[in-house]
Parts: C-alpha cells; sequence; structure tokens
C-alpha cells in the first residue's frame, strides 16, 4: 500500500505544473474566477484569463499558478500568466512610456494632439492633405517630449501603450512605393517608464 500511494503521489506531481509570483508590498490583489485585478500607487488594473485552463490561488505574498494534466501548449501558458501579472505590477508602481518619433526626407510631419491628449491626428505626411487621425487605447494619454518631431504616451497598461503606438505608427504606411526608400512615418524610439527607479 505504501508502495501505491508514493506512486500516486508521484503521478500527481508529475501531473502538475506550478509557478509563484511574489506580490510587492505596495500592491493588492484580487482574484475572482480567474479575473485578476491589481491595485497599486498609480491605480487598477484588471485582466481576464478566463480562455486559458488554469488554476489561480491567491496566498498572503505570492500568486500560485497551477495547471493540472498539461500538454506543452499549457505548460507554455504559465509562463505567459506570469509575464502578464509581473506587467500588471509593473504598471501600477511604475507605468510605462514609449517615446516616438516623425522621420521624413521632405515634408514635415505634423501631430496634433486633441481630446485631452487621448488623440493624435497626423499631418502632411508625404505632402498629401489627408488627415490621419487616430484615438488612443483607453487609459493612454498622448504629450509632445519637448524636442522636436517627438511624442510620449503614458499609461499603466503595457497592451493599450504599445498598441496605441502602433496604431499611430500603422497610420503613417507608405503605400505603392519603395519602402526600402521612402522611410517616412512616425516610429517608436524609445520604451521605458513613467516612474524611473531610484540608484
Amino acid at each position: 500500500n505504501h508502495t501505491l500511494s508514493a506512486l500516486l503521489i508521484d503521478e500527481a506531481v508529475v501531473s502538475t505544473q506550478s509557478t509563484g509570483i511574489p506580490i510587492p508590498n505596495d500592491c493588492k490583489v484580487k482574484i475572482d474566477r480567474r479575473i485578476v485585478t491589481v491595485d497599486g500607487p498609480r491605480g487598477q488594473l484588471k485582466k481576464s484569463f478566463k480562455h486559458l485552463q488554469c488554476e489561480l490561488i491567491l496566498n498572503k505574498s505570492s500568486i500560485l499558478i497551477r495547471v493540472w494534466f498539461p500538454n506543452r501548449k499549457a505548460v507554455a501558458c504559465v509562463r505567459t500568466i506570469c509575464s502578464h501579472i509581473n506587467n500588471m505590477f509593473t504598471g501600477v508602481q511604475r507605468g510605462y512610456k514609449y517615446k516616438m518619433k516623425s522621420v521624413y526626407a521632405h515634408f514635415p510631419i505634423n501631430i496634433n494632439i486633441i481630446n485631452d491628449n487621448t488623440h493624435v491626428e497626423v499631418h502632411n505626411f508625404l505632402g498629401e492633405k489627408f488627415v490621419r487621425r487616430v484615438n488612443l487605447m483607453p487609459g493612454v494619454t498622448c504629450k509632445p517630449t519637448g524636442q522636436k518631431d517627438e511624442i510620449m504616451l503614458e499609461g499603466n497598461d503595457v497592451e493599450n501603450v504599445s498598441r496605441s503606438a502602433a496604431l499611430i505608427q500603422q497610420s503613417t504606411t507608405v503605400k505603392n512605393k519603395d519602402i526600402r526608400k521612402f522611410l517616412d512615418g512616425v516610429y517608436v524610439s524609445e520604451k521605458t517608464h513613467i516612474v524611473e527607479l531610484e540608484e
């Protein structure tokens, strides 16, 4: 019987894949049916992991992610969830800042920020009269950095900040020309945090 129970225990150990994530001191976490809510100094972020077959267990100082009888894809999901939750912690503690520069050979690109820093207009791209309008994702604001032809996007959710940057970049796609020669556009030049760590 001892041998059988030992085998069963071994089988149980083999049949789970689990990882723990430490919770920072200045963050509070709530988990309700695989919806993770993180509160921190900069605000609140909420993310649903209902599309993944996993178990999220909230301990005092950590979050345990467990997958039962995983295949290779399920094992890969564990690390992905860890990354998402760590990005949420970083967002509510330090925030995310993406700097973007407009690059042009001849026609200067003019960028207007409107509607309380939540909308961006791109004028005079390749000399076109058409105005490209981009609505930023929720929780993302755009400001000029003070340097020529440079703007910055700020927010707590890294997905929304990076998607907003992608929308601006894709709005200035060059059509029907050789993109090796026509390099005009608005590109991400730097990825940093709003609150930098003190050394």
